[in-house]
């Protein structure tokens, strides 16, 4: 079985790098990340999640 590449279509790529910026840290942390998932708005939190899901399947 092959593994899929995952397709990134953002309307605004790196807007959650900017949202991290700034809050103060200096790009995409886990601390980041834990805050944006935390975060009331709701766009907010899909793109934390993207970045934790991202981040864990570059590992690999």
């Amino acid at each position: 079985m092959q593994k899929r590449k995952l397709q990134i279509k953002l309307k605004k790529p790196g807007s959650f790098t900017a949202y991290c910026k700034r809050k103060g840290f200096k790009g995409v942390t886990m601390a980041c990340i834990k805050m944006g998932l935390r975060s009331k708005n709701p766009l907010t939190r899909k793109r934390a999640l993207f970045a934790l899901n991202f981040g864990k399947r570059k590992k690999r």
